[in-house]
């Protein structure tokens, strides 16, 4: 499951990186698919590497260039001016939502290093240094062992750093719908790669005690901040039948699979 959220890695170091090189491994079909020059230009047209698509649209771009002149300079001003508006709303979500948490656990008991009890929400930490973790009160003794093992997989992961630079792409890229679907999927594959770290060695049993830690933790969820890692937060039902049926996958396989993750960052971090 590690490698799944090595490869969303790609798709974040894509949407980082401010200049790409050309290869013939590339995987992207073009390099450009909105000209710089659409603003000026009296025949506009996305090069999308899709015939299908280019067929369609730029016949109805040169046609309205043609009745209206160019209005994507008037366009592009009004979406930027949405595309901050956005942005700005989601990063004041963000921020309240930090707060109110922090309000939440205004009233804490250190129980170890890093570790408190406190009311209000599941176990849970999120980006303050140090890293702190937070355990309902009322958390039963066999569920605090694997709620801990697994917040502590986390900061060895460093999935509290690498959550709210997923959250942060999505803040710049709010507009794009695949990237709200590439968000939720980051949240559920971190916890199964995190899931896979704790239960690697466990027995039948303590498979099963780490399942019904799980489900005892989804229910009554509590409302969350976007970036905090908590115990039973997504996936629920996905990460149990996963932890139940988990084997140690063979050497080869863990090498196939980075082969495969190797070859796709060739192909997706390089343009045509």
């Amino acid at each position: 499951k590690w490698v799944r959220v090595l490869l969303w890695g790609i798709v974040a170091l894509r949407l980082l990186l401010p200049i790409t090189i050309e290869s013939p491994l590339s995987l992207i079909p073009s390099a450009e698919v909105i000209p710089q020059n659409i603003t000026t230009s009296t025949a506009p047209a996305l090069q999308s590497g899709i015939s299908i698509v280019n067929h369609t649209i730029n016949p109805i771009m040169t046609q309205g260039v043609i009745q209206s002149g160019n209005i994507w300079e008037s366009v592009l001003s009004v979406a930027s001016v949405i595309w901050v508006i956005g942005m700005a709303g989601i990063l004041l979500y963000g921020m309240v939502s930090y707060l109110i948490l922090q309000w939440q656990i205004r009233a804490r008991i250190e129980i170890q290093d890093g570790v408190y009890f406190a009311t209000g929400f599941l176990s849970l930490y999120f980006l303050i240094l140090p890293a702190e973790i937070y355990l309902p009160s009322d958390l039963p003794e066999a569920s605090r062992i694997h709620v801990l093992s697994h917040e502590r997989a986390h900061l060895l992961r460093r999935d509290h750093w690498w959550k709210p630079l997923g959250f942060a792409l999505l803040t710049v890229n709010w507009f794009n719908p695949a990237i709200w679907l590439a968000y939720l999927l980051l949240c559920r594959d971190i916890e199964l790669a995190c899931d896979e770290r704790v239960i690697q060695s466990f027995t039948a049993e303590e498979k099963k005690a780490y399942s019904a830690a799980l489900l005892r933790c989804s229910v009554n969820p509590r409302r969350i901040t976007a970036c905090p890692l908590a115990f039973g937060e997504v996936g629920v039902k996905q990460r149990i039948r996963s932890v139940l049926h988990y084997k140690k996958p063979a050497f080869w396989i863990v090498l196939l699979a980075v082969v495969l993750t190797v070859v796709l960052a060739a192909g997706l971090l390089t343009d045509p």
